[in-house]
């Protein structure tokens, strides 16, 4: 439960221009789209995708690390790692399982033989996408786990775009659509106040002494 006085008691050391950009930014938020990189070995290009995740309103990464396991590059990120949620897994059938059980279907992002273009992807269906790793792509695992395909068309030489371009375009075309449906693709009520706690601590440098002193006096 999320202690409500608590949460309007700090919410009162933000400036309001910092309350209203919370307020805002957690409108345009989803939890019906989120996205997953198994095992992306340059620490860039996971940095980016979770950058292109906070701009696109995704709320959740899951990060697969079965051989890499590295920390987030703060520069690359550029403070998005303070408003995305991270969710890390040591092997991709744990990173699928929990997924499959949240009611996400697996969209592996790859070219197949029964791929869909991205234009044409139905977005009704709570989705997560997959990326691999940077030469070898996606292992065998996610594509026998994978519910669809999705692919980005090329008309060039090279066959593949970096990891974070391809996380960039599949994102801004995915939610556009998803925000002119009339699918209920926002954060909960109760979804959005516990951001709104999450991103005040990680905002309030004297949080735990705030919070020490509000719980002393009532």
């Amino acid at each position: 439960m999320i202690d409500i006085k608590l949460l309007e008691h700090l919410e009162t050391f933000l400036t309001p221009s910092r309350k209203e950009k919370f307020t805002k930014v957690l409108a345009q938020r989803t939890k019906h789209f989120t996205v997953a990189t198994e095992d992306v070995y340059q620490l860039h290009n996971t940095s980016a995708v979770m950058r292109t995740c906070d701009v696109f309103g995704i709320q959740e990464l899951n990060i697969v690390e079965e051989r890499n396991s590295k920390d987030i590059d703060r520069e690359i990120a550029m403070g998005a790692q303070k408003w995305v949620d991270l969710n890390r897994y040591n092997h991709v059938k744990d990173c699928i399982t929990d997924l499959k059980a949240k009611g996400y279907q697996i969209v592996a992002t790859t070219p197949h033989a029964n791929d869909c273009d991205i234009k044409d992807f139905d977005v009704t269906k709570k989705s997560c996408f997959f990326f691999g790793r940077e030469t070898e792509g996606l292992s065998q695992a996610v594509l026998d786990e994978a519910d669809c395909y999705l692919k980005i068309p090329m008309v060039g030489f090279t066959e593949s775009l970096n990891i974070s371009v391809s996380a960039a375009i599949i994102l801004q075309q995915a939610t556009s659509k998803l925000r002119a449906s009339n699918l209920e693709w926002r954060l909960t009520e109760n979804e959005i106040l516990q951001k709104r706690l999450d991103w005040c601590t990680k905002t309030i440098k004297s949080y735990e002494k705030i919070t020490e002193r509000f719980y002393e006096t009532n």
